[in-house]
């Protein structure tokens, strides 16, 4: 009992205890602020990794429309509805289920 009063008693010991409670919950940089951040940074490199993929996927159909006149025009078609002359497009949407 005597060596743990002498323990609180002692200066460097309170300052660090002190110094120590202080990094944990009052700096700007705590505990709960470094959770936030993992967090954020989880979810940045999420949309990161989802956007890298994406980017993927429309330079790939930059490729093949530069390259393939035939894809182009399934294209045009599928995703403006154009249509040569003397064609008609007929648009059949399916019922989404919920």
């Amino acid at each position: 009992m005597k060596r743990f009063i002498n323990l609180i008693k002692n200066k460097f010991f309170l300052v660090t205890v002190i110094f120590v409670v202080w990094m944990i919950f009052f700096d700007k940089n705590d505990l709960f602020s470094q959770y936030q951040y993992k967090q954020q940074l989880s979810k940045l490199e999420q949309e990161r990794d989802f956007y890298k993929a994406e980017t993927a996927k429309v330079n790939k159909d930059l490729d093949e429309l530069t390259s393939d006149k035939a894809k182009l025009e399934k294209f045009a078609r599928e995703k403006y509805l154009m249509k040569k002359e003397n064609e008609d497009v007929f648009v059949i949407e399916r019922e989404k289920k919920n």
